[in-house]
């Protein structure tokens, strides 16, 4: 049987008095319990990718930076699927220094590291670097940074169910290398508003995300919270920890806390412009709260804490 076999996601209504007063309706979908590593996102990316790559026998090439959920999932497929993968790590001075949870966790998968510098990195999408890569790593099969390709796009339109696009008038989702929204946006109705949050100021995202759909009923929010990507501050842990307290669902610092965040914060203040019957999809990434904690505890700040 297929590691990658048919998952439809749980949706739970958040219990959230003030803004159900206000005629607010407010769910998340669970696709963070798809699996406790290869969870959320990542799951659906690399369904068809995986399938390709065993069909055609190849090894498997990516990219990602040092807390990357994306390195971490691919690591793990491949070793319970037998596939020969090297990830490209962004950041050449890590090699030299003790690997943070989600790179030992990689190694310890069976994934080869090659670390980079961010000037090389920064050539991952260009097609003369990745021709020179193919040819380096023979038979090799290139996944982008964060799965997202038309295989990975496949797989994220199997997110929403017809519940789903009948119900909801709003779905948000967070953003970060654009392919999850692409497959959310393509099974979409195009009376349905989809609203995109992404982990980079002034991405430019929209020109990845119109790569891959024929709709514009979608918007990115790229406002920079919290300071940028991998950002955080002692309100967003405090956020986290009081969401898991009164929810008893845990949120990533990198992207899901970030956008639900925002989101409750202009609901509450009046601020949102969209609709009401309005669907989170929590795309998991929990892997990365080891490697924070620690950066916390070296500062000595609160962590994040689900003990409670």
């Amino acid at each position: 049987m297929s590691f990658f076999k048919e998952i439809f996601s749980k949706n739970i209504r958040l219990n959230i008095p003030l803004l159900e007063n206000k005629g607010h309706e407010i769910f998340m979908k669970r696709e963070d319990l798809i699996h406790p590593i290869i969870s959320g996102n990542k799951f659906r990316k690399l369904k068809y990718n995986i399938k390709e790559i065993k069909n055609k026998k190849l090894k498997l090439v990516t990219f990602g930076g040092a807390f990357s959920n994306h390195l971490l999932a691919v690591a793990y497929i491949s070793k319970i699927e037998k596939i020969k993968a090297i990830g490209i790590v962004r950041g050449e001075e890590l090699h030299n220094f003790k690997l943070n949870p989600t790179l030992k966790k990689c190694i310890d998968y069976g994934m080869k590291l090659k670390f980079v510098s961010r000037d090389e990195y920064r050539l991952r999408h260009e097609k003369k670097y990745l021709e020179k890569l193919i040819s380096k790593h023979s038979n090799a099969y290139i996944i982008p940074e964060g799965g997202t390709n038309e295989f990975g796009v496949k797989g994220c339109e199997e997110i929403l169910n017809s519940n789903d696009i009948d119900y909801f008038d709003t779905i948000c989702v967070p953003v970060g290398s654009g392919g999850t929204i692409s497959g959310i946006i393509n099974s979409s109705s195009s009376k349905q508003k989809i609203l995109g949050f992404s982990s980079l100021k002034k991405s430019n995202i929209r020109v990845q995300i119109n790569k891959f759909v024929n709709k514009n009923n979608y918007k990115i929010i790229d406002e920079n919270y919290f300071g940028g990507y991998a950002k955080f501050n002692s309100q967003l842990v405090d956020f986290i920890n009081e969401f898991y307290y009164n929810h008893e669902i845990k949120l990533d610092p990198i992207y899901n806390s970030k956008m639900i965040f925002r989101i409750l914060n202009d609901l509450r203040s009046n601020k949102w412009n969209y609709g009401k019957k309005i669907l989170l999809i929590n795309t998991g990434g929990l892997q990365s709260i080891d490697g924070f904690n620690k950066r916390l505890k070296e500062k000595k700040c609160a962590t994040i804490d689900f003990t409670f």
